[in-house]
């Protein structure tokens, strides 16, 4: 006997904006002046009414992901560290097969912050001792890349080759590197747009969804990649590793963790490129110089 499959429904603004009215439905909540503040591997809108942002996820598949954020929260608060905070819901809470979660709204001062604030909110991060019942994961620092790379319609059958080997080729390089550092508690996805500096002066911790146990060094490589790309002057990125105490562009190893950083940021790019033409523009950009590793990368943030 033959079981059809549910057809899988693309996570795109519109779907996203489905979810968003189910959650607050049965949250409790008016989405009345909703705004979309970022559509990527969530999608984040902020409820004025409520002063409350709402985050969903793209699948059941990262519902522990969802979970683990919730709980995060809750360690780094009660540790002392300024960090995004949870409503008081039951949550995750999980409309359309997808994970929401819900955060109280953070007022920023009108400043962003900087490599800085990133350098110092990350020193106290990598020190802090992990209680033994969050149950971190171990980082996997290529997580979700195989599934996008699979998942996608947008390449070619030759591309989608090339990046799945390119994937295993630095799976396989990772595996063989030797930190300096002691592994602690990594963030994941540390770079200064998550982080918020509040109406009051204080630096805000956000979005944990890739939090884990590892290598501080994946932490500050994404500085540093992001340094390399010409997203910021060298001078601050010197003093970001001066304030951190440690350079990981001067460690033998950055050179993979870089690569890896290039071809996270290409295939988290590809999971939008219907919903904007500079997307797409981009994208293919970042898979060309992936293509030709000599290339000059003129790469765009988004």
């Amino acid at each position: 006997m033959t079981v059809s499959q549910p057809p899988i429904v693309p996570f795109t603004s519109g779907e996203a904006q489905a979810a968003l009215q189910e959650a607050c439905q049965l949250a409790g909540l008016r989405s009345d002046g909703a705004r979309l503040i970022r559509l990527g591997e969530n999608a984040l809108y902020v409820l004025p009414a409520e002063r409350v942002v709402a985050r969903i996820a793209r699948s059941l598949d990262v519902l522990a992901d969802a979970r683990k954020e919730v709980a995060v929260s809750a360690w780094l608060n009660g540790a002392g560290l300024p960090a995004a905070r949870t409503t008081a819901h039951d949550q995750p809470i999980v409309v359309r097969d997808k994970p929401v979660t819900l955060w109280h709204f953070i007022e920023d001062c009108g400043s962003p912050a900087d490599l800085n604030d990133l350098a110092t909110v990350l020193r106290a991060l990598h020190r802090m001792p992990v209680p033994a019942e969050l149950a971190l994961p171990e980082f996997e620092i290529l997580g979700r890349v195989s599934e996008r790379i699979s998942a996608t319609d947008v390449l070619s059958d030759e591309e989608r080759r090339f990046l799945l080997m390119r994937y295993e080729e630095l799976q396989a390089a990772y595996a063989t590197l030797n930190f300096p550092l002691a592994s602690c508690a990594v963030h994941g996805d540390a770079h200064s747009d998550n982080l918020i500096k509040a109406a009051d002066g204080t630096v805000v911790l956000i979005d944990f969804e890739r939090f884990a146990f590892g290598p501080p060094e994946t932490d500050l490589a994404v500085t540093a990649i992001e340094h390399t790309l010409g997203w910021g002057s060298r001078a601050e990125y010197e003093q970001f590793a001066e304030l951190y105490e440690f350079d990981v562009m001067a460690w033998e190893g950055y050179p993979v963790l870089s690569a890896i950083n290039e071809l996270k940021m290409t295939t988290w790019l590809m999971q939008n490129v219907d919903e904007d033409e500079a997307i797409a523009q981009e994208f293919r950009n970042r898979l060309f110089c992936l293509q030709n590793p000599d290339a000059p990368r003129r790469w765009r943030p988004f």
